[in-house]
């Protein structure tokens, strides 16, 4: 079982400027305005395609529940896992997401590890990343992963800082479908 810890305040010099409570949370519909337009900036760029916003919109409570499911392994599709599913906030503004996979499959351990984050568009480059991850790290040796896998695409400059800045130690690089994969491992 995972529980949330909160982020600490920041102070007036701090990267992102505002002095709000940054934190993991339980995904709730408290979040549900902020979530559906983060899902259209990623849209954008033509991630999370797989969301419907019009059906968020009305349904939004299926996504809470499907999240709890995956959280407790029901009702899984072939090669998944259960993953815990956090919500990074700003005061009451939906920032990025983490999913904390409580085991591997040998696709994972090749591709995607134990975290996967990301982080808003509109809200890239100015610290979230580095503290999703920094946040997610107790929540995942919580659930007894003490070393934790994280993988990210060898491009992904930002993506590979975080990890670093994190404590990830670099084990190698891979081809998986055509691109290279760095693989981390944190302690």
């Amino acid at each position: 079982m995972i529980h949330v810890r909160v982020g600490a305040e920041r102070n007036s010099k701090s990267v992102m400027g505002r002095r709000n409570m940054i934190q993991l949370v339980q995904p709730s519909v408290g979040y549900k305005n902020s979530f559906i337009q983060a899902v259209k900036e990623f849209q954008q760029e033509e991630r999370n395609m797989d969301f419907d916003v019009q059906d968020l919109e009305i349904n939004f409570d299926k996504l809470l529940s499907d999240l709890e499911n995956q959280k407790n392994g029901i009702g899984l599709k072939e090669g998944y896992v259960p993953a815990s599913t956090l919500w990074l906030v700003d005061g009451d503004e939906f920032i990025g997401k983490v999913s904390i996979r409580h085991r591997l499959t040998e696709k994972l351990f090749q591709k995607g590890g134990h975290i996967g984050y990301e982080i808003r568009p509109s809200k890239r480059k100015i610290g979230y990343g580095t503290k999703i991850l920094e946040l997610a790290l107790p929540l995942a040796k919580d659930l007894g992963i003490n070393k934790i896998l994280v993988t990210c695409d060898d491009d992904n400059i930002g993506s590979w800082k975080i990890i670093e800045k994190n404590g990830g130690i670099l084990e190698n690089r891979i081809e998986y479908d055509g691109k290279i994969k760095r693989r981390y491992w944190i302690k």
